[in-house]
């Protein structure tokens, strides 16, 4: 007897290798148009599918995962983070969650890099200059388009997991003095290889960085954890650079410190309710205050093909029987 192969509904469309090896391995269903499922599509998806294979721009919630087919058991996320997926909805109606950790690491730690970089030194300014048809750049000048040097500054990291860490190495290599506060405090041993000095209050580190770099998740939890009070502590020669979520920061407070002068500058990769953007920050960004990119933390091909073979290899793993690699469990939250 021939076993039935699960079907497999993805939401967006994935790299052809990753697509075409779900083809292989089961009834996929696959989204080539990559338009972005609306909330009836998502429930007629939950209805049918045994495994629902969403990403990050997918709002699963307990109104999606009311009216779940009773076939549906695997939510086997391409995403790192789940903020996205109601998770206890979920495993309260049986249906586990996946998601693909690790493998992003380093392309989010590049990106976070390139922006603590790019900020102080105004490469989006000056990159836009050359190009410009207004003659802005008339060649080398001593005092024209000065940045702020970034060797020997203080680098606060909000969230020491993997990303951070990752973080930690490279600015480490820069110059930086790595400073960091998380959930739980390092082992000596990994702080001692970083250098990194860590700060049970949160507080007490933003009024002394240079730097501010968000690595942390988004969980209700870290809900706008920079708050309007909290921005405030920054000092006014401080930036704040954001490839995590844009939840983590109260985007407002933020540009209305940028807009006064109170803050040098940021650099935002995600936005707090992406894809809009706040014209704000757009008008800042053509002032040359901040350096704004569309979510490209984690976009190398590499990362994407990646993502897709931890999602294939949790679908597999479940489907078997057994415990699937990087099942999502409250306590990870």
């Amino acid at each position: 007897m021939v076993r039935r192969k699960p079907l497999v509904v993805v939401t967006r469309k994935l790299p052809d290798s990753v697509e075409t090896r779900m083809r292989e391995l089961f009834d996929a269903q696959l989204n080539l148009d990559d338009v972005p499922m609306d909330q009836a599509a998502l429930v007629e998806a939950v209805r049918t599918a045994d495994v629902l294979v969403p990403t990050l721009t997918d709002r699963i919630d307990s109104a999606v995962l009311s009216q779940a087919g009773e076939n549906l058991r695997l939510i086997a996320s391409f995403s790192n983070g789940v903020d996205h997926i109601d998770v206890a909805s979920a495993l309260n109606r049986g249906i586990t969650v996946t998601n693909t950790p690790g493998v992003l690491t380093e392309d989010t730690a590049d990106m976070t890099m390139a922006l603590i970089l790019a900020v102080p030194r105004r490469l989006a300014e000056g990159a836009q200059a050359v190009i410009s048809d207004k003659d802005e750049w008339l060649g080398w000048s001593p005092t024209w388009m000065l940045g702020r040097r970034i060797w020997g500054k203080r680098l606060g990291i909000i969230g020491m997991g993997r990303i951070g860490q990752a973080v930690a190495r490279r600015a480490k290599a820069f110059g930086l003095q790595i400073h960091y506060h998380n959930r739980r405090r390092l082992p000596t041993a990994v702080e001692e290889m970083l250098d990194a000095t860590y700060w049970d209050s949160l507080d007490q580190m933003l009024a002394r960085m240079d730097i501010v770099s968000i690595n942390c998740p988004h969980t209700p939890a870290t809900y706008h954890l920079l708050s309007a009070r909290r921005l405030k502590l920054l000092k006014p020669e401080a930036y704040v650079v954001n490839t995590a979520r844009g939840e983590v920061i109260d985007e407002n407070a933020l540009t209305r410190q940028l807009e006064a002068g109170e803050l040098a500058g940021a650099g935002l990769d995600v936005f707090e309710h992406e894809p809009a953007v706040n014209p704000k920050l757009i008008r800042l960004a053509k002032q040359g205050k901040v350096v704004l990119l569309p979510h490209l933390g984690s976009a190398t091909l590499e990362g994407r093909v990646d993502m897709g073979e931890k999602v294939i290899v949790n679908i597999k793993t479940f489907m078997d029987g057994h415990r699937p690699p990087d099942r999502v469990l409250p306590g990870m939250l």
